[in-house]
């Protein structure tokens, strides 16, 4: 999820009354519920090694202990240095029989055990908002360096941010309006109200994981004609171009599906973005389970034969960290003039004679958003630029070109 969204879900832990119990809860965390994203610092290293340590090891179940220590060990320093304010505080004077009582320092007691505690459970929310959406994580590595994903919220859900929002800023406004009408200040806001945007936004996710599976059965009962066989197995067999085209009388084949991934839609619980596999080919679709209608959007996607150069590609660095990543990666490959001379002028890099473009896609980030036409880009896409020789000369991310070593 993006960050303010995960800044806000631990705010709105803190005031469902963990802040009640310790000192410092509602600032750590807050700051722990979005530590995980520290793994960005990784982009001044290239936008290769970002992808390859996004959702790293910061996102691990394994990371949060280290991670919920360092937010308990730095607000233990802060607490040092505010405590050593408070002793050289002067004092106030009594006068006659009236003892002015002291301000406590903190308003809820000073537990370093339980505030960890509930850093842990705010890093925790953290790994598991980022499960909810499409891009996934891998909470077991590095034991396990499978990637897992709901894929039932987009990165950013406007529904559990007003959700987030309302949990945070309506207790503030009552606590405004009993100060104006002169009511004791307490000093904790109310926790119903934060408790019922969280109670919501799981509900939330209930009906969204009802229809994600509603998507995925709508795409897994489709079948599709097979596309005719590549154009160097009918020179070799003499084949003509369709089954029609060999016999008038021949029934086409239809290809079943075997896997498919549903995409969530920001703005809709119903509208999904399917991607099904069906063997040779990949299909891009728009489900809509209120109406159980299912339509082609971006059209079909074959996949390329084994060649030298897609071999090389594929071992790059970036090659390995994408189809790690990727469970339905498109691959393209194009070794005409044009296309390098195309790839390198976007790198800003000299000309080339000769050479390979290996493109790599995702596609449940194509035509994902309905209010943007992408022609078949992804928002997540890479390239591999080979020479004549498939030695790996250019790699990039997302548009972003990674830096020689």
């Amino acid at each position: 999820m993006e960050p303010v969204t995960h800044v806000l879900t631990g705010a709105c832990l803190a005031r469902a009354g963990f802040n009640r119990r310790a000192a410092y809860a509602t600032f750590a965390m807050a700051a722990a519920a979005e530590l995980p994203d520290i793994d960005s610092l990784w982009a001044f290293r290239g936008p290769v090694e970002a992808f390859q340590h996004h959702r790293g090891i910061t996102h691990t179940f394994l990371g949060v202990l280290f991670e919920a220590a360092f937010v308990v060990l730095v607000l233990y320093g802060v607490h040092r240095w505010r405590a050593a304010r408070y002793a050289k505080r002067a004092r106030p004077v009594p006068v006659g029989d009236h003892v002015p009582v002291e301000r406590p320092l903190t308003a809820a007691p000073v537990r370093w055990g339980l505030l960890y505690g509930f850093c842990l459970v705010a890093l925790l929310s953290h790994l598991l908002l980022d499960y909810t959406n499409n891009y996934g994580l891998r909470p077991f590595y590095p034991f396990n360096p499978h990637w897992y994903a709901a894929s039932i919220v987009f990165i950013f859900d406007p529904l559990i941010f007003a959700l987030l929002l309302m949990g945070l800023i309506v207790p503030a406004i009552f606590r405004l309006v009993s100060a104006e009408v002169g009511a004791r200040r307490q000093p904790f806001t109310g926790t119903g109200w934060p408790r019922a945007a969280l109670f919501l936004i799981v509900a939330l996710w209930g009906v969204r994981w009802i229809e994600h599976d509603r998507a995925m059965q709508l795409a897994m009962a489709q079948s599709l004609e097979a596309p005719p066989p590549p154009e160097s197995v009918q020179q070799q067999s003499g084949a003509a171009s369709t089954p029609s085209e060999q016999n008038p009388q021949a029934l086409p084949t239809y290809l079943s599906a075997r896997r498919a991934l549903a995409n969530p839609d920001p703005l809709s619980l119903f509208r999904w973005y399917t991607v099904t596999d069906f063997g040779p080919v990949y299909q891009l679709e728009r489900v809509d389970t209120r109406e159980q209608t299912i339509e082609a959007t971006e059209g079909t996607y074959g996949k390329p034969e084994p060649s030298p150069a897609l071999v090389a590609a594929e071992a790059s660095p970036l090659g390995r960290a994408y189809l790690d990543w990727s469970p339905t990666p498109i691959l393209s490959v194009d070794n005409s003039r044009s296309a390098v001379e195309q790839a390198m002028a976007d790198a800003d890099e000299p000309p080339m004679a000769g050479g390979t473009v290996v493109t790599f896609r995702d596609p449940r980030f194509m035509g994902v958003l309905p209010w943007r036409s992408n022609g078949g880009a992804s928002s997540l896409g890479a390239v591999v630029v080979l020479d004549q020789q498939n030695r790996v000369v250019l790699e990039s991310m997302s548009g972003h070109v990674e830096p020689e070593r």
